[in-house]
């Protein structure tokens, strides 16, 4: 596995722990969710419902495959075996990130908005900085838009353990 794959991988865990107890749970990803929805004003309630729907089944997935211990949590060690095994997880991933894609995407013209996608972005939990990086890195249009399906395979290489130098590695903060 590549450095990089387990940093971005170390990352999401970090994001998705949202009260910071070290462990991700049912709780952390309801949270997550109803904050990423929220910030997607524009976007249909079918839209909204499915990418909630993604969520759950994205924890449900990761639940029962990597709670060894089956506490009803994920500890950062049982999470980071999803980036050695990813074909496990390659369906709940497509659907995620479709699903995230279509709520930046709310006129369904197949292009995302900056101002979209980085309040995705923020909702989740990215800095700010390295949102914009990995937009730009998308390759914007002229408009400053980025095409959905160049950001839905950036999202599925983001948890690729054999992949380096990919537009998901802005994400991942430098050191100082």
């Amino acid at each position: 596995m590549r450095s990089e794959a387990l940093d971005r991988v170390e990352l999401i865990f970090t994001l998705f722990d949202s009260n910071g107890n070290g462990y991700i749970e049912a709780d952390d990803f309801e949270l997550t969710a109803e904050r990423v929805v929220e910030a997607a004003p524009r976007a249909s309630g079918a839209a909204k419902n499915a990418m909630v729907a993604a969520y759950r089944k994205h924890w449900s997935i990761l639940e029962a495959e990597l709670d060894a211990d089956r506490d009803g949590r994920v500890s950062m060690e049982e999470y980071c075996s999803c980036v050695l095994s990813p074909e496990r997880f390659d369906d709940t991933l497509t659907d995620f990130a479709e699903s995230l894609a279509a709520l930046a995407d709310p006129d369904e013209d197949g292009l995302i908005h900056r101002p979209d996608f980085v309040a995705l972005m923020t909702a989740i939990g990215f800095e700010f900085d390295n949102i914009n990086t990995l937009f730009d890195a998308l390759e914007p249009t002229e408009d400053d838009q980025v095409r959905v399906l160049a950001w839905v395979e950036s999202i599925k290489d983001y948890y690729s353990p054999d992949k380096a130098g990919i537009v998901g590695d802005h994400l991942v903060p430098t050191p100082a």
